[in-house]
């Protein structure tokens, strides 16, 4: 007898448990894979073509997200070391990014696991820390906050109403709906999230670290609010904007006026508030490269060119020099995108992995016509849209914020691609199935709808 979903009481996810995409997929690749997503696609499908494009998209998407994290550590140690030359910024991301491979390479898995631990700890103790300072400032009085911030933004009580950013005409709207969908469906396609589900000793272990992390992401999402009306309110977009024009040292700088910007006290909250951001910095870092490494040694280098024929410590092996050339690519990028938004960047790496990972996921999880073909229409066709997109978009060209500002060869209005490649990497995945000449494999899909579902087999 199949286990029931405790959502819902039914034999597998209903309805309710759609509330978050993670929560949907966290058990069934929990039970289905050992290392990564390639080994979930390749149960039931050929395995070196599903192995080769499962471990490009990894790739691809890790380095996407590597981008923000760069630029982010190049803001941060600029800001605290008073660096303000181009040289200085890439020599910094450059630093960070050797860093980041020795401590890969030299800590593993149990090493990243540990930072990762206690950066999460630190960032909410920072955060609330942050969050309690800017509301005492005001009494607790939110009303009087909000205020001060929309008096200090320039932009009166517009400040406090929607659509300031994405609502002054249809393509900023539409803009708004894409970074949405992004954001929503990109989580369960992200590499460095996905490997942790293989690394949980139960699926019950599993669904229960999804809860928390919705639980804990959602409180920090809300002092998040508090955080930047207080650095409107506090620090003002005018001192934001002239320590960094994409406005990412504003959380830095809000440490340092809560803390008393002439006072110790000040210098010390903008030292520990930077430990932690970079501290996160770091731990992201970390995951990210680990799971793109780990997908080049396992699904590439171990099932597709050794055939299945390398041994543990050629892994090992091929992933640490897959290390250093993702390193080598991410410092180059991240020198480029110094300037960027942060949160920008790592909604397009949303927006990717939702194009490319999540149809195929779900697909291969829930659905029995399958097949070797949808799956790799869905990941080379949303991977290519997505990237495609993001090429001619305003982020690489065409205004003053973006990668390369001298030059205009934009004609994608949006900067985020979700709306687009999102719902054409699931539509190629259907298409690539139902068009395809090869027959779906129902014993297999049988097989790992139990996997899934019960465990039994897993790990």
């Amino acid at each position: 007898m199949l286990p029931v979903c405790r959502a819902c009481r039914a034999p597998r996810p209903g309805p309710r448990c759609l509330r978050t995409a993670p929560l949907l997929v966290a058990e069934p690749l929990r039970n289905s894979g050992r290392f990564t997503m390639g080994d979930v696609l390749a149960y039931r499908m050929r395995q070196r073509p599903v192995r080769t494009a499962a471990g490009t998209s990894t790739i691809v998407v890790s380095i996407f997200y590597l981008l923000a994290q760069m630029a982010g550590a190049g803001v941060l140690v600029s800001l605290l070391l008073g660096i303000s030359s181009d040289t200085g910024k890439i020599l910094i991301v450059a630093l960070v990014g050797i860093l980041m491979i020795l401590y890969v390479t030299i800590g593993g898995m149990k090493g990243t696991t540990w930072v990762q631990m206690v950066k999460a700890v630190l960032l909410i103790a920072g955060t609330l820390l942050i969050t309690f300072l800017v509301l005492l400032k005001y009494d607790f009085n939110v009303s009087e906050l909000l205020g001060k911030a929309a008096e200090n933004s320039g932009q009166g009580a517009a400040f406090l109403e929607p659509g300031l950013k994405y609502g002054v005409d249809a393509v900023s709207k539409l803009d708004f709906l894409s970074l949405g969908i992004a954001l929503v469906l990109g989580t369960a396609g992200l590499p460095h999230i996905l490997i942790r589900f293989y690394t949980v000793p139960t699926a019950k272990a599993a669904r229960k670290s999804v809860n928390w992390a919705i639980g804990i992401i959602g409180a920090f999402y809300l002092m998040t609010i508090a955080l930047g009306f207080g650095a409107a309110a506090i620090v003002g977009p005018d001192a934001v904007k002239a320590s960094n024009p994409a406005g990412n040292t504003a959380a830095p700088l809000l440490a340092l006026h809560v803390g008393g910007a002439d006072s110790a006290g000040g210098a010390i909250l903008l030292a520990v508030i930077s430990a932690v951001a970079f501290a996160t910095i770091l731990a992201v870092v970390a995951g990210l490269t680990l799971a793109s490494s780990s997908s080049f040694a396992h699904d590439i280098y171990a099932n597709v060119i050794r055939r299945g024929q390398a041994t543990e410590q050629e892994e090992v092996r091929a992933a640490r020099w897959a290390t250093v050339f993702i390193g080598i690519v991410s410092i180059a990028l991240g020198a480029l995108a110094r300037d960027l938004n942060v949160a920008g960047l790592v909604a397009l790496a949303f927006a990717v992995a939702a194009s490319a990972n999540l149809p195929t996921i779900l697909y291969s999880l829930f659905w029995k016509r399958f097949t070797t073909s949808g799956a790799l229409w869905s990941i080379y066709g949303g991977l290519f849209a997505s990237v495609f997109l993001v090429m001619f978009s305003p982020v690489v060209s065409g205004q003053a914020s973006s990668m390369f500002p001298g030059v205009d060869f934009a004609w994608f209005p949006l900067s985020n691609p979700g709306i687009i490649s999102i719902p054409l990497g699931f539509l190629l995945g259907w298409l690539g199935s139902v068009l395809g000449r090869e027959k779906p494999d129902e014993g297999k899909y049988a097989e790992l709808e139990v996997k899934s579902l019960t465990g039994v087999g897993a790990h």
